[in-house]
């Protein structure tokens, strides 16, 4: 059965009613026959239909073992950071999530939780941060903002040598993209609210382990910390996920056509985007994922914040915006926005310049796109004359 045909056929039709959407049951708690004794459901924190329909389905999705639907992507990360210890270590990505950052550095690592930031893109730079404290390895791939690809299998396997979980954001690429279990990771995380959700229109994280054994782990977390996703919420991802492989599929045709664009603009310094032949990680990118994605992200030459802002501001159809993966495209300066939790210099460390720019493509038609991109930047130019102009009287 081939994916699109798949994922449609992953959603289940109600077996008490028939009804061919999943029915949102929202409610707080359940009728019990005997104290104890009941359908499966007591209280909705610990257990929700709706819920359990999306936690199954991102499950099979993943091809893992077990999934659990958060409050957002954050809760989900949380979620995982809580299997550890005081005392453990994090190896994590150097090109990071501002969000995930911020979590691990300015909340875990003040309970004792190490964390090292390293270049996942070089499995050996892995191998070498690795310590007998080290008990997670925290990859994202593609990364956010500059579109990083890791071997996850070679990584994996370093992992494995050490006895250490290995978990992947796979926002960016989504299951219709990669599978990161099956190249042998133990944990895969999403935030739902970008291309599982799709439509801009809710928040949510995801959770899918390997094991039964890991998924009670995380389930326990669940349950004993709260941070549930609602009956309505967990729909809405439903809904989305019924149109993922079509939405990605244009997705990434529309980010292939203008990373192209973007190669040949004077104006632009350097363009990231892994279905680029000239993209570092490349190859890779080609191993692991069926198609190379929504995200386009590039750098301009006059690499300042005045710069990005001038363009980003004169956007029509890419709206300035956090967030990505929803059908309406997004533009956004990472410096001041998604990663201004981040010290400047961490920023720049790994890549993440004054002028970078991130585009999350939608799906409105590319040559509109291009259009908009074309118009932006001689918005930028002509300001830019502009200035100099009065300069020559300043």
């Amino acid at each position: 059965m081939k994916e699109n045909t798949r994922i449609i056929h992953s959603i289940p039709v109600d077996k008490q009613t028939g009804a061919i959407s999943v029915p949102i049951y929202q409610t707080s708690t359940f009728v019990q026959e005997a104290p104890g004794v009941h359908k499966g459901f007591d209280y909705s924190r610990s257990n929700n239909p709706t819920r359990q329909a999306l936690e199954n389905l991102i499950a099979v999705l993943e091809e893992g073992s077990n999934g659990y639907a958060f409050a957002s992507g954050l809760a989900a990360i949380d979620a995982v950071v809580k299997l550890l210890s005081a005392g453990d270590e994090i190896v994590a990505v150097d090109d990071i999530y501002g969000g995930a950052f911020r979590l691990f550095t300015h909340i875990y690592q003040r309970f004792g939780i190490k964390i090292k930031y390293v270049d996942t893109t070089r499995a050996e730079n892995v191998a070498a941060a690795i310590t007998p404290a080290t008990k997670l390895i925290w990859i994202e791939s593609p990364t956010n903002p500059t579109l990083k690809i890791t071997d996850i299998e070679a990584v994996s396997a370093i992992a494995g040598k050490h006895g250490c979980l290995v978990c992947v954001d796979n926002t960016f690429a989504s299951p219709a993209l990669q599978k990161p279990i099956n190249m042998g990771v133990d944990l895969v995380i999403h935030s739902a609210t970008k291309y599982l959700g799709g439509h801009s229109d809710l928040i949510g994280g995801l959770v899918v382990t390997k094991t039964p054994e890991l998924g009670e782990k995380i389930k326990f977390i669940q349950n004993a910390s709260g941070t549930i996703l609602g009956p309505f919420d967990s729909w809405l991802v439903i809904r989305g996920i019924e149109t993922l492989a079509l939405r990605t599929r244009q997705h990434s045709q529309n980010a292939a056509a203008i990373a192209e664009f973007l190669t040949g603009c004077p104006e632009v310094d350097k363009v990231y985007y892994p279905g680029l032949s000239g993209h570092i990680n490349h190859q890779i990118a080609k191993k692991q994922q069926q198609y190379f994605g929504g995200m386009v992200t590039f750098s301009l030459k006059e690499d300042t914040t005045e710069a990005a802002t001038r363009f980003v501001t004169a956007t029509r159809l890419f709206k300035l915006a956090e967030s990505l993966g929803g059908i309406k495209s997004l533009v956004c300066h990472p410096a001041t926005m998604t990663h201004k939790s981040i010290p400047p210099e961490k920023r720049k460390d790994a890549g993440i310049s004054d002028s970078l720019i991130r585009l999350s493509v939608g799906l409105e038609d590319s040559d509109d796109l291009i259009d908009d991109i074309t118009q932006a930047l001689a918005v930028r130019k002509e300001k830019n004359k502009t200035s100099s102009f009065i300069n020559l009287f300043v």
